[in-house]
Protein backbone atom coordinates (compact mmCIF):
# COMPACT_ATOMS: atom_id res chain seq x y z
CA UNK A 1 0.00 0.00 0.00
CA UNK A 2 1.64 3.33 -0.50
CA UNK A 3 2.09 6.04 1.29
CA UNK A 4 0.79 9.61 1.40
CA UNK A 5 2.72 11.17 -1.56
CA UNK A 6 2.67 13.58 -3.97
CA UNK A 7 3.19 12.93 -7.86
CA UNK A 8 4.47 16.32 -8.54
CA UNK A 9 5.71 19.57 -7.49
CA UNK A 10 2.01 21.02 -8.07
CA UNK A 11 0.46 18.36 -5.37
CA UNK A 12 3.57 19.75 -3.54
CA UNK A 13 2.98 23.38 -3.93
CA UNK A 14 -0.28 22.79 -3.34
CA UNK A 15 0.18 21.07 0.16
CA UNK A 16 2.69 23.85 1.22
CA UNK A 17 0.25 26.43 0.51
CA UNK A 18 -2.34 24.51 2.94
CA UNK A 19 0.30 24.17 5.31
CA UNK A 20 1.08 28.03 5.42
CA UNK A 21 4.44 27.02 3.83
CA UNK A 22 4.34 28.91 0.78
CA UNK A 23 3.85 32.25 -0.56
CA UNK A 24 2.58 33.38 -3.59
CA UNK A 25 4.58 36.28 -5.33
CA UNK A 26 2.91 37.81 -8.10
CA UNK A 27 4.49 40.93 -9.00
CA UNK A 28 7.15 40.44 -11.45
CA UNK A 29 10.84 39.27 -10.60
CA UNK A 30 13.98 39.27 -11.85
CA UNK A 31 16.15 36.18 -13.05
CA UNK A 32 19.19 38.50 -12.30
CA UNK A 33 20.33 37.80 -9.24
CA UNK A 34 16.33 39.52 -7.28
CA UNK A 35 15.23 36.49 -7.62
CA UNK A 36 17.88 34.29 -6.26
CA UNK A 37 18.21 36.96 -3.77
CA UNK A 38 14.75 36.61 -2.20
CA UNK A 39 15.48 32.55 -1.93
CA UNK A 40 18.37 33.07 -0.19
CA UNK A 41 16.68 35.21 2.24
CA UNK A 42 13.67 32.69 2.61
CA UNK A 43 16.50 30.07 3.43
CA UNK A 44 18.34 31.96 6.17
CA UNK A 45 15.41 32.99 7.89
CA UNK A 46 13.43 29.22 7.54
CA UNK A 47 10.36 31.08 5.80
CA UNK A 48 7.71 30.00 3.34
CA UNK A 49 8.47 28.93 0.34
CA UNK A 50 8.17 31.51 -2.51
CA UNK A 51 6.08 30.50 -5.98
CA UNK A 52 6.70 33.30 -8.57
CA UNK A 53 4.50 33.74 -11.04
CA UNK A 54 5.72 36.77 -13.37
CA UNK A 55 9.56 35.85 -14.51
CA UNK A 56 10.66 39.25 -16.22
CA UNK A 57 11.35 37.91 -20.34
CA UNK A 58 10.28 34.45 -19.89
CA UNK A 59 5.87 34.77 -20.37
CA UNK A 60 4.90 31.51 -19.69
CA UNK A 61 7.26 29.93 -17.20
CA UNK A 62 6.96 30.09 -13.25
CA UNK A 63 9.40 29.46 -10.59
CA UNK A 64 9.45 27.99 -7.45
CA UNK A 65 11.81 28.24 -4.42
CA UNK A 66 13.59 27.18 -1.51
CA UNK A 67 11.16 23.74 -1.90
CA UNK A 68 12.75 21.49 0.81
CA UNK A 69 14.43 24.06 3.00
CA UNK A 70 13.18 22.82 6.44
CA UNK A 71 12.21 20.50 8.46
CA UNK A 72 8.54 21.35 8.08
CA UNK A 73 8.52 20.97 3.95
CA UNK A 74 10.72 17.64 4.44
CA UNK A 75 7.84 16.29 6.79
CA UNK A 76 5.41 17.57 4.26
CA UNK A 77 6.85 15.75 1.28
CA UNK A 78 6.70 12.72 3.04
CA UNK A 79 3.17 12.98 3.97
CA UNK A 80 3.18 13.51 7.64
CA UNK A 81 2.41 16.41 9.25
CA UNK A 82 4.47 20.05 9.24
CA UNK A 83 4.65 19.71 12.81
CA UNK A 84 6.15 16.57 13.12
CA UNK A 85 9.52 16.08 15.06
CA UNK A 86 12.73 15.70 13.48
CA UNK A 87 13.30 11.91 15.49
CA UNK A 88 9.56 11.03 13.69
CA UNK A 89 10.41 12.19 10.12
CA UNK A 90 13.71 10.30 10.76
CA UNK A 91 11.99 6.80 11.98
CA UNK A 92 9.13 6.96 9.34
CA UNK A 93 12.68 7.78 6.56
CA UNK A 94 13.70 4.44 8.21
CA UNK A 95 10.91 2.43 8.17
CA UNK A 96 10.37 3.04 4.66
CA UNK A 97 13.88 2.56 3.11
CA UNK A 98 14.14 -0.45 5.66
CA UNK A 99 11.12 -2.58 4.54
CA UNK A 100 13.22 -5.01 2.48
CA UNK A 101 10.36 -4.35 -0.12
CA UNK A 102 10.95 -3.43 -3.51
CA UNK A 103 9.33 -0.85 -6.11
CA UNK A 104 10.74 -1.26 -9.79
CA UNK A 105 9.57 1.92 -11.48
CA UNK A 106 6.16 1.73 -13.55
CA UNK A 107 6.62 2.43 -16.98
CA UNK A 108 3.87 5.23 -18.74
CA UNK A 109 3.31 5.34 -22.14
CA UNK A 110 4.71 8.53 -24.22
CA UNK A 111 1.02 10.10 -24.10
CA UNK A 112 0.87 9.97 -20.73
CA UNK A 113 3.67 11.63 -19.84
CA UNK A 114 3.28 15.50 -18.31
CA UNK A 115 6.72 16.14 -19.21
CA UNK A 116 6.56 15.53 -23.18
CA UNK A 117 3.52 18.30 -23.56
CA UNK A 118 6.47 20.24 -25.57
CA UNK A 119 9.22 18.57 -27.15
CA UNK A 120 12.12 20.83 -28.65
CA UNK A 121 14.94 19.38 -30.59
CA UNK A 122 17.93 19.57 -33.20
CA UNK A 123 18.05 23.48 -34.58
CA UNK A 124 15.35 24.56 -32.37
CA UNK A 125 16.83 23.65 -28.43
CA UNK A 126 18.35 26.82 -26.75
CA UNK A 127 18.72 26.48 -23.20
CA UNK A 128 18.53 30.66 -22.84
CA UNK A 129 14.51 29.86 -23.63
CA UNK A 130 14.51 28.55 -20.06
CA UNK A 131 14.47 30.98 -16.89
CA UNK A 132 18.27 29.98 -15.64
CA UNK A 133 18.75 32.54 -13.09
CA UNK A 134 21.46 34.31 -12.05
CA UNK A 135 20.96 32.58 -8.78
CA UNK A 136 24.31 34.38 -6.73
CA UNK A 137 25.50 38.04 -6.87
CA UNK A 138 29.32 36.59 -8.35
CA UNK A 139 28.58 33.76 -9.98
CA UNK A 140 30.16 32.52 -13.29
CA UNK A 141 26.77 32.38 -15.10
CA UNK A 142 23.57 31.23 -15.20
CA UNK A 143 22.73 28.07 -13.61
CA UNK A 144 19.50 26.35 -14.72
CA UNK A 145 20.12 23.41 -12.15
CA UNK A 146 20.02 24.41 -8.96
CA UNK A 147 16.95 21.64 -7.68
CA UNK A 148 17.48 18.88 -10.14
CA UNK A 149 19.14 15.32 -10.80
CA UNK A 150 20.64 14.21 -13.25
CA UNK A 151 20.38 10.67 -14.63
CA UNK A 152 23.06 8.34 -16.07
CA UNK A 153 23.68 4.70 -16.44
CA UNK A 154 26.53 2.55 -16.31
CA UNK A 155 27.61 1.30 -19.61
CA UNK A 156 28.62 -2.79 -18.54
CA UNK A 157 26.21 -3.56 -15.32
CA UNK A 158 23.03 -0.71 -16.52
CA UNK A 159 22.69 0.32 -12.82
CA UNK A 160 20.50 3.95 -12.60
CA UNK A 161 22.22 6.82 -11.01
CA UNK A 162 20.78 10.09 -10.22
CA UNK A 163 22.33 12.64 -8.71
CA UNK A 164 22.85 16.34 -8.37
CA UNK A 165 25.73 17.94 -9.93
CA UNK A 166 25.81 21.70 -10.43
CA UNK A 167 25.18 22.93 -14.22
CA UNK A 168 26.21 26.64 -15.84
CA UNK A 169 24.99 27.43 -18.74
CA UNK A 170 27.36 28.42 -21.30
CA UNK A 171 25.63 28.65 -24.43
CA UNK A 172 22.36 27.71 -26.55
CA UNK A 173 23.11 23.58 -26.61
CA UNK A 174 25.96 22.80 -23.92
CA UNK A 175 26.57 23.23 -19.89
CA UNK A 176 29.24 22.76 -17.63
CA UNK A 177 29.83 21.74 -14.63
CA UNK A 178 32.07 19.72 -11.85
CA UNK A 179 31.88 15.69 -12.21
CA UNK A 180 33.91 14.07 -9.35
CA UNK A 181 35.50 11.04 -10.23
CA UNK A 182 34.55 9.79 -6.19
CA UNK A 183 30.81 10.48 -7.14
CA UNK A 184 28.53 7.64 -8.47
CA UNK A 185 28.30 9.57 -11.71
CA UNK A 186 31.96 10.40 -11.83
CA UNK A 187 32.51 6.94 -11.45
CA UNK A 188 30.57 6.29 -14.77
CA UNK A 189 32.16 8.66 -16.86
CA UNK A 190 35.51 8.98 -15.83
CA UNK A 191 36.41 5.45 -15.60
CA UNK A 192 34.52 3.65 -18.26
CA UNK A 193 33.38 6.58 -20.50
CA UNK A 194 36.10 8.16 -20.78
CA UNK A 195 39.33 5.49 -21.04
CA UNK A 196 36.74 4.54 -23.99
CA UNK A 197 36.53 7.71 -25.45
CA UNK A 198 32.14 7.54 -25.90
CA UNK A 199 30.09 10.20 -24.81
CA UNK A 200 27.63 9.29 -21.91
CA UNK A 201 23.96 9.98 -22.47
CA UNK A 202 22.55 12.24 -19.75
CA UNK A 203 19.10 13.46 -18.58
CA UNK A 204 19.27 16.38 -16.29
CA UNK A 205 15.24 16.27 -14.61
CA UNK A 206 13.97 19.76 -13.35
CA UNK A 207 11.32 20.32 -11.24
CA UNK A 208 11.06 16.36 -9.93
CA UNK A 209 8.71 15.50 -7.14
CA UNK A 210 9.86 15.84 -4.02
CA UNK A 211 10.75 12.39 -2.85
CA UNK A 212 12.24 11.65 -6.31
CA UNK A 213 14.39 15.09 -5.00
CA UNK A 214 15.34 12.72 -1.48
CA UNK A 215 15.92 10.09 -3.29
CA UNK A 216 18.80 12.36 -5.78
CA UNK A 217 20.15 13.46 -2.19
CA UNK A 218 20.60 10.12 -0.60
CA UNK A 219 24.08 7.87 -0.67
CA UNK A 220 21.47 4.90 -1.32
CA UNK A 221 22.59 1.58 -1.94
CA UNK A 222 20.22 0.62 -4.46
CA UNK A 223 19.40 2.84 -7.49
CA UNK A 224 17.31 5.94 -6.78
CA UNK A 225 14.78 4.59 -8.81
CA UNK A 226 13.62 1.95 -7.09
CA UNK A 227 14.41 4.15 -3.69
CA UNK A 228 12.25 6.39 -4.62
CA UNK A 229 9.73 3.40 -5.00
CA UNK A 230 10.02 2.46 -1.42
CA UNK A 231 9.91 5.82 -0.04
CA UNK A 232 6.40 6.65 -2.12
CA UNK A 233 5.54 2.75 -1.12
CA UNK A 234 4.88 1.99 -5.36
CA UNK A 235 6.92 2.20 -8.30
CA UNK A 236 8.00 5.68 -9.55
CA UNK A 237 6.13 6.46 -13.17
CA UNK A 238 9.13 6.71 -16.03
CA UNK A 239 9.30 7.96 -19.15
CA UNK A 240 11.70 6.76 -22.15
CA UNK A 241 13.68 9.67 -22.99
CA UNK A 242 13.20 11.21 -26.45
CA UNK A 243 17.13 11.02 -27.53
CA UNK A 244 18.93 7.73 -25.53
CA UNK A 245 17.44 4.65 -23.82
CA UNK A 246 17.44 6.42 -20.04
CA UNK A 247 14.25 6.77 -18.15
CA UNK A 248 13.45 9.79 -16.73
CA UNK A 249 9.87 10.70 -13.78
CA UNK A 250 7.06 11.55 -15.72
CA UNK A 251 5.54 13.96 -13.51
CA UNK A 252 8.94 16.30 -14.01
CA UNK A 253 8.68 19.97 -15.06
CA UNK A 254 11.34 20.40 -17.86
CA UNK A 255 13.66 17.11 -18.98
CA UNK A 256 16.93 18.55 -20.47
CA UNK A 257 18.73 15.04 -22.93
CA UNK A 258 22.13 14.88 -24.42
CA UNK A 259 25.81 13.53 -23.90
CA UNK A 260 28.38 14.24 -21.38
CA UNK A 261 31.47 14.65 -23.58
CA UNK A 262 34.42 13.00 -22.83
CA UNK A 263 38.47 14.77 -24.04
CA UNK A 264 36.42 18.51 -23.63
CA UNK A 265 36.17 20.82 -21.11
CA UNK A 266 34.89 24.06 -20.82
CA UNK A 267 35.42 26.68 -18.34
CA UNK A 268 32.93 26.89 -15.21
CA UNK A 269 32.09 28.42 -12.11
CA UNK A 270 32.48 30.56 -9.32
CA UNK A 271 29.24 29.78 -7.52
CA UNK A 272 27.94 29.63 -4.00
CA UNK A 273 28.25 26.46 -2.42
CA UNK A 274 26.63 24.34 0.38
CA UNK A 275 29.36 25.22 2.38
CA UNK A 276 28.38 28.75 2.30
CA UNK A 277 31.19 30.17 0.35
CA UNK A 278 32.50 30.89 -3.03
CA UNK A 279 35.61 28.24 -2.65
CA UNK A 280 35.45 26.93 -6.83
CA UNK A 281 37.58 28.88 -9.26
CA UNK A 282 36.85 29.30 -12.67
CA UNK A 283 38.50 26.37 -14.02
CA UNK A 284 37.97 23.73 -17.44
CA UNK A 285 35.14 21.33 -16.30
CA UNK A 286 33.13 18.88 -17.80
CA UNK A 287 30.61 19.26 -20.63
CA UNK A 288 27.26 18.07 -21.03
CA UNK A 289 26.22 18.68 -24.75
CA UNK A 290 22.24 19.37 -25.00
CA UNK A 291 19.95 17.71 -27.86
CA UNK A 292 16.45 17.93 -26.66
CA UNK A 293 14.35 20.03 -23.88
CA UNK A 294 11.02 18.55 -23.34
CA UNK A 295 8.74 19.81 -20.79
CA UNK A 296 5.18 20.94 -18.82
CA UNK A 297 3.02 23.26 -20.39
CA UNK A 298 3.54 26.50 -18.01
CA UNK A 299 6.38 24.50 -16.63
CA UNK A 300 7.52 25.86 -12.87
CA UNK A 301 11.28 25.78 -12.35
CA UNK A 302 12.00 25.47 -8.69
CA UNK A 303 15.14 27.15 -7.48
CA UNK A 304 17.80 26.40 -4.43
CA UNK A 305 20.05 29.13 -3.57
CA UNK A 306 23.00 27.30 -2.10
CA UNK A 307 24.90 29.14 1.10
CA UNK A 308 24.55 29.90 4.45
CA UNK A 309 22.54 27.51 6.27
CA UNK A 310 19.35 26.03 5.94
CA UNK A 311 19.12 24.93 2.60
CA UNK A 312 17.82 21.94 0.29
CA UNK A 313 21.40 20.62 -0.43
CA UNK A 314 22.54 20.97 3.45
CA UNK A 315 19.41 19.55 5.03
CA UNK A 316 18.62 16.87 3.05
CA UNK A 317 22.26 15.67 2.71
CA UNK A 318 22.32 15.71 6.41
CA UNK A 319 19.29 14.08 7.00
CA UNK A 320 19.98 11.15 4.40
CA UNK A 321 23.66 10.90 5.17
CA UNK A 322 23.13 10.70 8.56
CA UNK A 323 19.96 7.63 8.57
CA UNK A 324 22.57 5.81 5.99
CA UNK A 325 25.57 5.65 8.51
CA UNK A 326 22.79 4.83 11.35
CA UNK A 327 22.26 1.71 9.08
CA UNK A 328 25.90 1.16 8.42
CA UNK A 329 26.93 1.27 11.83
CA UNK A 330 24.03 -1.09 12.85
CA UNK A 331 25.03 -3.29 11.02
CA UNK A 332 28.27 -3.91 11.98
CA UNK A 333 26.79 -4.51 15.27
CA UNK A 334 27.79 -0.75 17.36
CA UNK A 335 25.22 -0.15 19.88
CA UNK A 336 23.51 3.03 18.29
CA UNK A 337 21.24 5.10 20.00
CA UNK A 338 20.68 7.46 17.26
CA UNK A 339 22.78 9.67 14.49
CA UNK A 340 22.09 12.98 13.40
CA UNK A 341 24.14 14.87 10.79
CA UNK A 342 23.39 18.26 12.04
CA UNK A 343 22.51 20.77 8.66
CA UNK A 344 23.63 23.98 10.47
CA UNK A 345 27.43 22.61 9.98
CA UNK A 346 26.68 22.45 6.26
CA UNK A 347 26.49 18.58 6.66
CA UNK A 348 30.33 18.32 7.65
CA UNK A 349 29.66 17.37 11.34
CA UNK A 350 27.57 14.56 12.43
CA UNK A 351 26.40 13.53 16.55
CA UNK A 352 26.38 9.65 16.80
CA UNK A 353 24.89 8.62 20.36
CA UNK A 354 26.11 5.15 21.80
CA UNK A 355 26.15 2.59 24.81
CA UNK A 356 29.67 2.93 25.89
CA UNK A 357 29.76 -1.17 26.62
CA UNK A 358 33.19 -1.16 25.58
CA UNK A 359 36.72 1.06 24.83
CA UNK A 360 37.84 2.47 22.06
CA UNK A 361 34.05 2.63 20.52
CA UNK A 362 33.93 5.64 19.61
CA UNK A 363 37.46 5.61 17.59
CA UNK A 364 36.07 2.50 15.90
CA UNK A 365 32.37 4.56 14.92
CA UNK A 366 34.91 7.11 13.19
CA UNK A 367 36.99 4.18 11.24
CA UNK A 368 33.54 3.48 9.87
CA UNK A 369 31.90 6.19 8.95
CA UNK A 370 35.63 7.89 7.98
CA UNK A 371 36.42 5.15 5.64
CA UNK A 372 32.57 4.47 4.17
CA UNK A 373 31.43 5.82 0.88
CA UNK A 374 29.85 8.62 2.68
CA UNK A 375 33.14 9.84 4.35
CA UNK A 376 34.48 12.34 1.80
CA UNK A 377 31.09 14.66 2.63
CA UNK A 378 31.96 15.36 6.39
CA UNK A 379 35.06 15.25 8.71
CA UNK A 380 33.81 16.10 12.03
CA UNK A 381 32.61 13.22 14.48
CA UNK A 382 31.13 13.57 17.43
CA UNK A 383 30.41 10.81 19.40
CA UNK A 384 28.30 11.39 22.51
CA UNK A 385 26.43 8.89 25.10
CA UNK A 386 23.05 7.30 25.46
CA UNK A 387 22.19 9.91 27.26
CA UNK A 388 22.25 13.02 25.51
CA UNK A 389 19.59 13.98 23.21
CA UNK A 390 21.76 14.56 19.82
CA UNK A 391 18.53 16.82 18.17
CA UNK A 392 19.95 19.16 21.28
CA UNK A 393 22.58 21.55 19.70
CA UNK A 394 22.32 22.65 23.76
CA UNK A 395 23.07 19.90 25.17
CA UNK A 396 25.00 18.06 22.19
CA UNK A 397 27.59 22.12 22.59
CA UNK A 398 27.63 20.77 26.54
CA UNK A 399 28.86 17.60 26.06
CA UNK A 400 31.76 18.65 23.47
CA UNK A 401 32.59 21.77 25.78
CA UNK A 402 32.81 19.72 29.16
CA UNK A 403 33.05 15.66 28.34
CA UNK A 404 36.11 15.79 25.32
CA UNK A 405 39.42 15.97 26.92
CA UNK A 406 41.29 18.34 24.76
CA UNK A 407 44.09 16.10 23.83
CA UNK A 408 42.90 12.48 24.41
CA UNK A 409 39.47 12.77 23.50
CA UNK A 410 40.54 14.22 20.12
CA UNK A 411 41.61 11.84 17.17
CA UNK A 412 43.02 13.39 13.84
CA UNK A 413 42.90 11.83 10.85
CA UNK A 414 44.93 12.23 8.09
CA UNK A 415 45.31 12.12 4.12
CA UNK A 416 41.91 11.20 3.48
CA UNK A 417 39.41 12.05 0.79
CA UNK A 418 37.72 15.10 1.02
CA UNK A 419 35.62 17.57 -1.33
CA UNK A 420 37.73 20.42 -3.46
CA UNK A 421 34.95 22.65 -2.14
CA UNK A 422 35.94 22.32 1.95
CA UNK A 423 36.69 26.68 2.33
CA UNK A 424 39.26 25.14 5.12
CA UNK A 425 41.44 23.76 2.41
CA UNK A 426 44.85 25.15 1.39
CA UNK A 427 44.37 25.63 -2.63
CA UNK A 428 46.68 22.18 -3.33
CA UNK A 429 44.54 20.38 -1.05
CA UNK A 430 41.53 21.16 -3.04
CA UNK A 431 42.95 20.70 -6.47
CA UNK A 432 43.67 16.97 -4.60
CA UNK A 433 40.22 16.59 -2.76
CA UNK A 434 42.50 15.59 0.00
CA UNK A 435 40.48 16.61 3.33
CA UNK A 436 41.74 15.38 7.40
CA UNK A 437 39.27 14.19 9.68
CA UNK A 438 38.50 14.59 13.95
CA UNK A 439 36.63 12.98 16.04
CA UNK A 440 35.54 14.30 19.51
CA UNK A 441 35.69 11.77 21.78
CA UNK A 442 32.74 12.71 24.56
CA UNK A 443 32.71 9.42 26.35
CA UNK A 444 33.88 9.08 29.87
CA UNK A 445 36.86 6.58 30.14
CA UNK A 446 34.70 3.40 31.10
CA UNK A 447 38.01 2.48 33.42
CA UNK A 448 37.03 5.77 35.98
CA UNK A 449 35.22 4.19 38.67
CA UNK A 450 31.31 5.55 39.06
CA UNK A 451 32.51 7.65 41.82
CA UNK A 452 35.07 9.47 40.22
CA UNK A 453 32.47 10.18 37.21
CA UNK A 454 30.86 14.27 37.41
CA UNK A 455 27.17 14.00 38.10
CA UNK A 456 25.40 16.18 35.42
CA UNK A 457 23.36 18.67 37.44
CA UNK A 458 20.16 19.16 35.51
CA UNK A 459 16.16 19.05 35.69
CA UNK A 460 15.78 15.58 35.18
CA UNK A 461 19.12 14.17 36.53
CA UNK A 462 18.83 15.82 40.45
CA UNK A 463 15.65 15.82 41.51
CA UNK A 464 13.36 12.96 42.71
CA UNK A 465 10.44 12.07 40.05
CA UNK A 466 7.73 13.13 42.62
CA UNK A 467 9.70 17.09 42.98
CA UNK A 468 9.60 16.98 38.88
CA UNK A 469 6.06 15.78 38.36
CA UNK A 470 4.90 18.58 40.98
CA UNK A 471 6.82 21.13 39.08
CA UNK A 472 5.87 20.13 35.58
CA UNK A 473 1.68 19.51 36.71
CA UNK A 474 1.82 23.10 38.20
CA UNK A 475 4.05 24.80 35.63
CA UNK A 476 1.01 26.90 34.12
CA UNK A 477 -0.03 27.72 37.97
CA UNK A 478 2.99 29.04 39.16
CA UNK A 479 2.33 31.46 35.69
CA UNK A 480 4.68 30.34 33.12
CA UNK A 481 3.49 29.38 29.98
CA UNK A 482 3.49 25.81 28.16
Amino acid sequence: MPYKYYKDNREFIKALDEAGDLVTVEQEVDWDMEMGAIVRRVCEIKGPSPYFKNIKDYEGFEAFGAPLATYRKLAISLGLPPDTPIPEICAAYLERTESGKSYPPVIVDRADAPCKEVVITGDDVNLFDLPAPMVHGGDGGRYLSTWHMIVGKDPDTQDINWGMYRQMVFDEKTMVGPVLPFSDMGKMFHYKHVPRNEPMPFATVIGMDPLAGIAACAPASIPEDEFCGMLMGEGVEMVKCETSDLYVPAHAEIIIEGDILPGIELEEAPFGEYTGYRTSPREPRTVYRVRCITYRKKPIMPLSNMGVPTDEGQLLRSFSLGLEMEKLLKSQGIPITGVYMWPESTHHLVVIGTAHVYTGIAQQIANLIFGSKLGPWFHMAVVVDEETDIYNKDEVIHAISTRCHPIDGIHLYENHLGTPLNPFASPEERKKSKGSKVLFDCLFPRHWKESDKPIMVSFNKVYPEDVKEKVLSNWTNYGFKD
